[in-house]
């Protein structure tokens, strides 16, 4: 990558993470904050704090995620942590530039703060997270976490951690709607990140025991173009030399893979088996950072 490329993406990064931050901003000003809705994170325990001492959400944000950054420094580096120093700081800027000037766009509704703030909460960390930052608080904390245990999603990790926050905002509030609001909350925000960071091109893996094999495999190549593996095994009960078709094929192709089966051979034995992620051509790289 030239230097030139080098700075044109840093350029990019920075950009998409401003948009992260003012849509975050806009999840917690707009939505969670005018609703008491604490959603889980530093962000909900920041609301919380501020409903006892009321200096601004933003400022209460800043503060706690000062602990916090030099956990990233010294987990992370300068480097990484740079680039999340300036998501938080301009997340906390939005959030009290919003709710101080834009009063007239907050939403007065709970049902409609609890999705809307929501998703635009996840919609925020997600594409902060794309650009290899966090928007602070339990994002590093996540991150830290996602290096340990890398089979675990992001979303629910944060779903984890933000049943502790969610519990203290009923505490401090004394209102148990506001704990279930806050949990239903958590919940479309671990759904939604995970939607981003991962899309729904959840896979479907396909084995497929029939007599007319090479029908079915040169449908499959040439109708669907997807890859096709034979796996030699033996019937236990027969003792035939068996060919097993193994495909591993995209959700929304699946229908069309199970049609051609079902044409060439109804009396197929057919397994077909979720895969929640595929490295290889035509899906993830092995050499992306997993997020």
């Amino acid at each position: 990558m030239t230097y030139v490329e080098k700075i044109t993406k840093k350029g990019t990064d920075y950009f998409l993470i401003t948009v992260g931050a003012f849509l975050y901003a806009i999840g917690t000003s707009m939505f969670n904050d005018p609703n008491n809705i604490a959603p889980g994170g530093i962000t909900g325990a920041a609301i919380v704090v501020n409903r006892i001492i009321p200096i601004g959400t933003g400022v209460w944000f800043m503060i706690m995620n000062i602990p916090i950054l030099f956990l990233a420094i010294y987990k992370f580096g300068i480097r990484f942590t740079i680039s999340t120093v300036y998501a938080t700081v301009i997340n906390s800027i939005f959030t009290d530039i919003l709710a101080r000037y834009a009063t007239g766009f907050i939403v007065k509704d709970v049902i409609l703060g609890v999705i809307f703030g929501s998703v635009f909460v996840a919609f925020g960390i997600g594409i902060t997270f794309k650009c290899h930052a966090t928007t602070g608080g339990t994002d590093v904390i996540i991150k830290v976490l996602r290096l340990k245990y890398p089979h675990i999603k992001t979303g629910v990790l944060f779903m984890m951690l933000d049943v502790f926050v969610v519990s203290f905002a009923g505490v401090v509030l004394k209102d148990i709607k506001v704990v279930l609001y806050s949990f239903l909350a958590v919940m479309i925000t671990s759904y939604v990140i995970d939607f981003v960071l991962y899309g729904r091109d959840e896979a479907k893996l396909i084995y497929i025991i029939s007599n007319n094999t090479d029908k079915i495999t040169a449908r499959l190549l040439d109708e669907l173009d997807v890859g096709v593996t034979h796996v030699f095994g033996k019937g236990a009960y027969s003792g035939e030399d068996k060919k097993v078709i193994l495909c591993a094929i995209k959700k929304r192709m699946s229908p069309a893979a199970e049609d051609i089966v079902r044409e060439e051979d109804p009396d197929a034995f057919m397994i077909v088996t979720s895969a929640s992620e595929i490295f290889g051509e035509g899906y993830k790289s092995y050499f992306d950072e997993r997020i």
